[in-house]
C-alpha cells in the first residue's frame, strides 16, 4: 500500500500537513506521531496494516511540515487535541480510529510533585526563545543526523534519516530543523492532571483502547527524573479496571521506536485490533 496523497489542511495559524494511504472512502485511521517527530514516523508501519482502511498521518503544529504557532500562542497539550478535531472536521470524519505513538497516544498526564516548577521552566523557556529570535542554525546533513541520533538513542540510522527527510529543510549552507524551537522542552507540551481526574476521564471513554508497551521502551529512553515507572502502571491498571474487555495491553520486545525499527513486531497486533477479529473497524 503506497502513499496516495499529501495533504495540507487550513487552520487559523497556517496549515496542518499530512500524508494519506488508501481509499478515502474506507474507514479512517488518524496517525499521531511522538513528541518532536513527524508523520514519516508511520511510513514503515502503515504498509503492513490492513488495506481496507484510510490512514492519515498528520504533523502536529510546530512539527514536520506543519505551520508553527503564532508568536505568543503556547503549545499546550489541549491545543494538540484541538488540532485532531480540526483535522477530523476538515476531512469530514464523524467517527475514526486513532493510532498514536508515545506523545501521540497520550490520553492524560499524571500529577507530579514539581508541577509548578515544570510549568515555570516552560514559560521561561518560551520567553527566552522569543526574546533571542535566533534563526535556525544550518549544519551539514551528517552533523544533523549524528546530533539527532545522539539525542534519540533508540532510533537507528536509517530511521533517523527518514524522520529528518521531513523534519529538516535544505538550504545553501546546510540543513536546519523545521520544528518550532518553543516545543523543545516537554514541560511546555504536556499537561498534568490528578489521578482522580484521569479516572474520571476514562470513565467517560466509549472507545476501545489498545496499549502496546515495548519492553525497552519509554523508560529506557528517557533520562533524568524519569525512572519512576509507577505512573505508567497506574495508567494501565486504571484503564483495565474501568474499560474491562474494551482495554487490551500487550508487551513486545523492542525499544521506544519499535514501530519504525521493527514494524512487523506490532503490525499484526494493531491489524487484529483494527479489524476487531470480525472484519469491522474498532474505535481506538
Amino acid at each position: 500500500m503506497g502513499l496516495i496523497s499529501k495533504l495540507k489542511l487550513a487552520v487559523p495559524w497556517g496549515h496542518i500537513a499530512a500524508r494519506a494511504w488508501g481509499s478515502h472512502q474506507a474507514a479512517p485511521v488518524l496517525c499521531l506521531h511522538g513528541w518532536l517527530d513527524n508523520a514519516n514516523s508511520f511510513d514503515r508501519l502503515i504498509p503492513l496494516l490492513p488495506k481496507d482502511f484510510y490512514y492519515v498521518a498528520m504533523d502536529f503544529g510546530g512539527h514536520g511540515l506543519s505551520s508553527h504557532y503564532s508568536p505568543g500562542f503556547p503549545y499546550y497539550h489541549q491545543n494538540f487535541v484541538s488540532e485532531v478535531r480540526r483535522v477530523a472536521a476538515a476531512l469530514k470524519w464523524n467517527r475514526f480510529s486513532i493510532l498514536g505513538h508515545s506523545f501521540g497516544g497520550t490520553v492524560g498526564g499524571m500529577e507530579v510533585d514539581n508541577l509548578l516548577t515544570c510549568k515555570r521552566r516552560a514559560i521561561e523557556h518560551v520567553l527566552q526563545v522569543e526574546a533571542s529570535r535566533k534563526p535556525a542554525q544550518a549544519v551539514s546533513p551528517e552533523e544533523m543526523l549524528q546530533g539527532f541520533l545522539k539525542n534519540n538513542s533508540h532510533v537507528g540510522e536509517a530511521c533517523g534519516k527518514h524522520l529528518l527527510q521531513r523534519g529538516t529543510t535544505q538550504g545553501a549552507t546546510g540543513v536546519w530543523l523545521n520544528r518550532d524551537q518553543r516545543i523543545t522542552w516537554p514541560e511546555h507540551c504536556f499537561d498534568f492532571v490528578s489521578r482522580e481526574l484521569f479516572v474520571h476521564y476514562i470513565k467517560n471513554l466509549q472507545a476501545h483502547v489498545l496499549l502496546i508497551k515495548a519492553t525497552e521502551g519509554y523508560y529506557a529512553l528517557r533520562r533524568e527524573n524519569d525512572g519512576n515507572r509507577e505512573p505508567m502502571m497506574f495508567v494501565s491498571s486504571s484503564l483495565k479496571s474501568v474499560l474491562k474487555e474494551r482495554f487490551q495491553y500487550v508487551e513486545v520486545p523492542g525499544n521506544h521506536y519499535i514501530h519504525m525499527n521493527q514494524p512487523q513486531q506490532v503490525a499484526g497486533i494493531i491489524s487484529s485490533f483494527l479489524q476487531n477479529k470480525e472484519g469491522t473497524p474498532a474505535p481506538l
